[in-house]
């Protein structure tokens, strides 16, 4: 049914969705977009699912967005950049309104839209090996698409230590910066994410979806119109003439202008 991801179900009820591009590190393509809000809302229809688990196969979780998906946007017009940025929007606010518990399984590395996912998750759980980034600053982007549901997971205080400067941090501090649940050694991680599940196994599925939704009301509204500006910020900074050095310094392999170190 889909290219890059997978979804397997067992007997209790419990569906395991796989970012199915390892050789890539799960990058984000606009396909990749497509087919997790399609199996997000699959999944939320489906009465058997009492449980969902997100992960990646091989290395790493998601190493954000694929480097030939970025290229084709590079060329794009604004209009059809926004379309591409509102792929990520409504893939996010589809796994963050999943009216099933998501818990996240997070190995290797997770950047730019990866760190995005783990926060959409109800609990996130990482192997000691972790390494996570708010990268986009490095190409004269901004985490915008991603940015309701990073500060709404972090709050603003927190956000704000991560959220501009770019810099890669271990997943202890992506405990502290509350991405993270907990931290265990890789090999515990099957575990770890067993532990989580076992108690909504004992819970009323209605209850649970009822939950979700009052907490989702309670905590920071991320509406259409937020959306909309988020994605209205991207294409806007996609026109400006850092991300234009920066991408193509990127892709040429080379410092950007404004490195200094």
């Amino acid at each position: 049914m889909y290219d890059t991801i997978t979804i397997e179900t067992d007997a209790r009820g419990v569906a395991t969705l796989t970012l199915n591009r390892p050789d890539k590190h799960n990058a984000m393509s606009g396909e990749m977009l497509v087919e997790l809000k399609d199996a997000a809302a699959r999944l939320g229809a489906d009465n058997s699912v009492r449980v969902v688990v997100l992960t990646g196969a091989g290395k790493s979780f998601c190493a954000g967005g694929d480097l030939g998906w970025m290229q084709q946007q590079r060329d794009m017009a604004p209009d059809v950049r926004g379309q591409e940025a509102r792929k990520l929007a409504e893939m996010l606010q589809a796994l963050n309104t999943l009216p099933k518990p998501l818990i996240g399984k997070v190995q290797g590395n997770a950047f730019g839209g990866g760190v995005g996912m783990a926060c959409v998750c109800d609990v996130a759980v990482g192997a000691d090996h972790l390494t996570m980034g708010l990268t986009e600053t490095r190409l004269g982007l901004i985490p915008a698409t991603i940015g309701p549901y990073v500060v709404a997971r972090m709050g603003e205080g927190k956000a704000r230590r991560v959220f501009m400067s770019a810099r890669l941090f271990k997943a202890a501090e992506a405990v502290d910066l509350d991405i993270l649940a907990r931290v265990v050694p890789a090999d515990d991680l099957d575990a770890a994410v067993e532990a989580e599940i076992q108690p909504y196994l004992s819970c009323a599925p209605g209850a649970i979806t009822e939950s979700k939704a009052l907490a989702r009301a309670l905590g920071p509204r991320i509406d259409e119109h937020v959306i909309d500006m988020t994605i209205a910020a991207l294409v806007t900074r996609w026109q400006s003439p850092e991300a234009e050095e920066g991408i193509n310094a990127f892709f040429a392999k080379r410092k950007a202008a404004w490195v200094t170190s």
